[in-house]
């Protein structure tokens, strides 16, 4: 028996070897560098258990904390017209899709949910940022609609997370038409008299900004969140000058009147269900978590 080679030798091999550890098990705050634990970071609602960083966060989630119970349903958004200009810049465009498809496993840019938060049955709409930049396109449009229909027939308020880098370039005038057609399905709602409340994520930017993100009854936002319609470096090399310390930031965009409130995120529930109750006329919501909606009777009869 060979001590060096039967033993030594692998005890040296194991304390110098490679680990094989998942990629996805940590993830790094981009503001303050801390790796922070994915299921953690998951129950704090994606934002940094450090530095209270607000990252991004998935509209299933985001739902998934929102509704009662987590439990909600999607609501049907029509198909518009594939790749209607044929257009190819270094990829086809239906390639571009297929791609944000595999990698976010969502059909498109929003989802578009009704459900109970806080006893208060509301229709809820979210863009999806990792989804093509969250781009405006024919299929936003067409949920916003879809979202702002199904409100004015089912008599409920809408609240509508946004989140996008602008309209979708691959879809040119179609996506630019999508501004005054969601406009008027914001107007649908106002005639109707139901609540619209908008809270604006980072970033929020283009033609969503100057759309349907900014048309809200109640405007709310995450903490620094970029909301603008052009960029601060577009605007910095256009009138060649420094602009203020944190500008069209959350904070900055409170101050200056454009903003009702800058929120927390593991504090908006609460708030959206506050004010949503206040809008409607409704008596104030009970405090605390409450069971999904088909658990009531269950609890009723315990």
């Amino acid at each position: 028996m060979n001590w060096i080679s039967n033993y030594v030798k692998p005890k040296i091999n194991s304390l110098f070897s490679r680990r094989e550890m998942p990629e996805n098990l940590w993830t790094k705050c981009p503001e303050c560098g801390t790796m922070l634990f994915h299921r953690e970071l998951a129950e704090n609602l994606n934002v940094c258990t450090n530095c209270d960083h607000h990252m991004a966060i998935s509209p299933r989630a985001r739902f998934t904390a929102l509704f009662d119970g987590g439990i909600f349903s999607e609501i049907k958004v029509p198909e518009p017209i594939a790749d209607p200009l044929q257009f190819r810049d270094q990829k086809k465009y239906p390639d571009r899709m297929r791609a944000a498809q595999k990698s976010t496993g969502e059909k498109e840019a929003m989802l578009v949910a009704e459900g109970e938060m806080g006893r208060t049955p509301i229709i809820a709409a979210a863009q999806d940022f990792s989804f093509m930049g969250g781009s405006m396109g024919m299929y936003v449009g067409n949920a916003i609609v879809a979202a702002a229909e199904r409100a004015v027939k089912t008599k409920r308020p809408l609240i509508l997370f946004a989140a996008a880098g602008g309209a979708r370039m691959q879809e040119g005038i179609l996506s630019l038409m999508q501004m005054p057609r969601t406009t008027v399905a914001v107007q649908m709602l106002k005639e109707a008299h139901l609540p619209y409340i908008v809270v604006l994520t980072h970033p929020t930017t283009g033609g969503v900004t100057a759309s349907y993100a900014m048309l809200g009854d109640v405007q709310i936002s995450e903490p620094n969140a970029l909301i603008c319609f052009a960029g601060p470096r577009v605007i910095e090399q256009t009138i060649r000058e420094k602009l203020p310390e944190g500008f069209q930031r959350a904070e900055y965009l409170l101050d200056h009147g454009m903003l009702d409130r800058v929120t927390h995120r593991k504090k908006l529930r609460e708030e959206l269900v506050t004010i949503t109750r206040m809008l409607m006329g409704l008596t104030p919501a009970i405090a605390g978590d409450l069971p999904a909606p088909g658990k009531v009777e269950d609890l009723a009869k315990a």
